[in-house]
């Protein structure tokens, strides 16, 4: 037999968006449906920033009928703390700081010498969402980041010590979600699944969106640490043999500071970002997050033990 392949033409931007546009908004209307305590975690990232926007649609003319929480390492930039406390005072939402300082300090995890506090956020969360009986957390996670998120199904369920098992998810058909769950249980759900790094960019210069302006190409001293540019901030100190230089970069991702790195780039736009993201052949956690780089599988453990 032989295949005949159509060509299909160019991708029709405007239209792939508007379809994710209304999957997430199906999705994120599912989950208040069905739910009855869901929160929304919110970093002061692009992809939870987007989250946001997608809210305000599924419930508009209404408020966002559910708090946001942002995991807090403490060790986060100061224009994304400053962005988040901004966004969220004008939506009129409720935020919830989990914060990892207090879990060191209540002896809840230990804190490591020289280690990112990272892989500390997991006890946090767990502990928020035992703490305000949370059933379902909203995440602004993408399949096309990292491997082991690729395996999420948009509903996934953790069992009562928040664990997720790969190998034991539900199916999906089409638009058919199953949330239901044990007492104790929760599900992780990720309205932005089927996203693209490219595609966030598309929708933020769609609708017009802010995010925080390490996002574009501005000076920053930095050091060369494990492969990476690693900003000079008060959490990352330079080593005593480190090289400290000026360069113009910007930040694909933004996280823990310990543990992103930033990229040589001039995109100030975002067109020009997009332009950037479209050209590149590294995924932004494989290119920027300390972190992933520990093991081939260091997402899935952490996500196998509550990670987000």
């Amino acid at each position: 037999m032989t295949l005949t392949v159509v060509d299909s033409g160019p991708i029709d931007r405007e239209s792939a968006l508007a379809d994710l546009e209304d999957e997430s908004i199906h999705i994120l209307r599912e989950v208040v449906a069905t739910f009855d305590r869901p929160v929304l975690l919110f970093s002061g990232g692009k992809d939870s920033i987007v989250m946001l926007r997608l809210a305000e649609k599924a419930y508009w003319p209404g408020k966002i009928p559910f708090p946001v929480m942002h995991v807090d390492t403490g060790h986060n930039f100061s224009e994304v703390i400053e962005f988040r406390d901004r966004r969220v005072a004008e939506l009129g939402v409720q935020l919830v700081v989990a914060s990892v300082q207090e879990s060191i300090d209540g002896g809840r995890v230990t804190e490591q010498p020289g280690q990112s506090r990272n892989p500390l956020q997991t006890v946090t969360l767990l502990d928020a969402i035992a703490e305000h009986r949370f059933t379902a957390v909203l995440g602004g996670a993408r399949r096309d980041e990292e491997k082991a998120r690729a395996k999420e199904r948009v509903f996934s369920v953790r069992d009562e010590f928040g664990r997720w098992d790969p190998r034991n998810q539900r199916p999906e058909l089409w638009d058919l979600y199953n949330g239901r769950h044990r007492a104790g249980e929760h599900v992780r759900v990720f309205p932005l699944s089927n996203w693209t790094e490219l595609d966030v960019w598309g929708y933020i210069r769609r609708e017009g969106i802010e995010v925080p302006d390490i996002y574009y190409a501005h000076r920053r001293d930095v050091v060369r640490r494990d492969g990476m540019l690693i900003a000079v901030t008060p959490f990352t100190p330079p080593f005593e043999n480190e090289e400290v230089w000026s360069e113009t970069v910007r930040y694909r991702t933004v996280g823990d500071a310990t543990c992103t790195g930033a990229v040589r780039s001039d995109a100030s736009t975002v067109d020009e970002v997009i332009d950037e993201v479209a050209a590149s052949t590294l995924t932004e956690r494989g290119a920027t997050r300390a972190d992933d780089r520990a093991s081939e599988a260091a997402m899935e453990d952490r996500k196998r033990e509550g990670y987000f």
